[in-house]
């Protein structure tokens, strides 16, 4: 099984991601660990800032590692924010039945109403440096683009609207 999470920044991918692993005991890969590492190594004149253009380079490749992953039989979570709106269409038939997709985002309210404790939990599972760029409105701004992106392209929300805590809690089980 591959658990594939995405979403906006700040929407806890990576601490569903950690919960998942102390849960199932699945490995996982942070999509922006690979990205570092390929900025870091010189494979890439990209920045971290620049978002598209990473989705567009890291995807192919987490793309043939989750593949690969389940060719193999073996159970992988994914993590990151650099998810195509239309992935699906990457995989056939072989491929979509082992992969459970995830997208997390804050509804306008959830953020307006918990700015700042979205803040306080940004290092919970790893430091971050803090993001003085990160905006209450880049937040919602952000949200929305997952949202309306994702729900184009058919997929389901995992929208965190009053309950933070119990919304994750629902997708570990």
């Amino acid at each position: 099984m591959i658990i594939l999470i995405t979403g906006a920044s700040h929407t806890g991918k990576t601490l569903l991601a950690q919960k998942m692993l102390e849960e199932y005991k699945y490995p996982y890969l942070s999509i922006d660990h690979l990205k570092m590492g390929l900025i870091r190594s010189g494979n890439t004149g990209l920045t971290p800032e620049d978002d598209d253009a990473l989705t567009e380079y890291l995807w192919p490749i987490v793309r043939e590692i989750v593949k690969t992953a389940i060719e193999n039989r073996q159970n992988l979570i994914v993590e990151g924010c650099y998810v195509p709106f239309n992935w699906r269409s990457d995989f056939d038939e072989r491929y979509l039945p082992a992969i459970r997709f995830i997208c997390l985002a804050m509804s306008e309210k959830y953020i307006n109403d918990h700015f700042g404790e979205i803040i306080g939990r940004e290092s919970e599972i790893e430091y971050r440096a803090v993001d003085t760029n990160c905006t209450m409105e880049g937040l919602k701004k952000d949200n929305k683009i997952f949202i309306d992106g994702f729900r184009r392209a058919g997929e389901q929300i995992a929208l965190i609207e009053s309950d933070y805590e119990q919304t994750l809690g629902k997708l570990l089980n």
